[in-house]
């Protein structure tokens, strides 16, 4: 049994996906990250052989589509992340999952990949249980999943700076000083900035996710209003 980590943010207006704006408003970019968020927890849920365990910072009640991710969460154990820093709720989240589930591998994701299938999420569960970790490299030089055979490693991350050019390179040394066999997962494009935003809609053009980078694109609330006057 491997515990699927998803560590995640509310989707509030003006807390999350603030670099998409502009062109996208703060209320904008709460829905795109909403509908990133709908998108993975599916593909999370569909992956055969895991426990699904979110980590939550801040409320859904307070949330863009609040709602629906209730839902969507239903009888998912959600943790609230702890720490100052991502470093520190990377590890601390880890910590938690393994004190709840003794002896399980973790896999860990966020929810800036929308274009994350169960298919590459049951491969990567499939590449962990031959190794000690597993790092899914970003394009911006960051990283999109991390799986540990045991999740105490996750310890080494508080040393590692995040959100740089050199997260990965850095969490990937880190986690060799500690002796770990680490194998590569394909790199993905995350999302953060409008680029990003529009890259990965394009290879997932039927998700959600998809939908609200359209509905947000420039442009789009002026070709609606002139709908409606026509």
């Amino acid at each position: 049994m491997t515990v699927l980590l998803v560590l995640a943010k509310a989707p509030v207006p003006g807390r999350v996906k603030t670099r998409l704006c502009p062109p996208a408003t703060g209320e904008q970019a709460a829905r795109i990250a909403a509908a990133a968020l709908r998108d993975t927890l599916d593909a999370v849920r569909a992956t055969p052989g895991v426990v699904p365990v979110l980590a939550l910072a801040g409320r859904f009640d307070d949330a863009v589509d609040g709602a629906a991710l209730t839902a969507a969460t239903a009888g998912w154990p959600i943790l609230p992340q702890r720490g100052p820093d991502l470093a520190a709720r990377l590890a601390h989240a880890h910590a938690d999952v393994a004190a709840g589930y003794p002896g399980a591998p973790v896999f860990q994701i966020g929810m800036d990949t929308p274009q994350l299938t169960p298919a590459r999420l049951a491969a990567a569960v499939r590449r962990l249980a031959g190794t000690d970790a597993v790092l899914g490299r970003a394009t911006d030089g960051g990283w999109w999943g991390l799986g540990l055979r045991d999740p105490g490693h996750a310890a080494a991350l508080r040393t590692v700076p995040t959100s740089t050019p050199q997260t990965c390179r850095l969490t990937w040394a880190a986690l060799r000083g500690r002796g770990l066999r680490v194998a590569p997962l394909p790199v993905l494009r995350d999302v953060d900035v409008w680029a990003d935003a529009l890259a990965v809609a394009a290879t997932v053009p039927a998700g959600r996710f998809a939908r609200a980078v359209a509905e947000a694109r420039p442009g789009t609330a002026r070709r609606s209003l002139a709908g409606e006057r026509r």
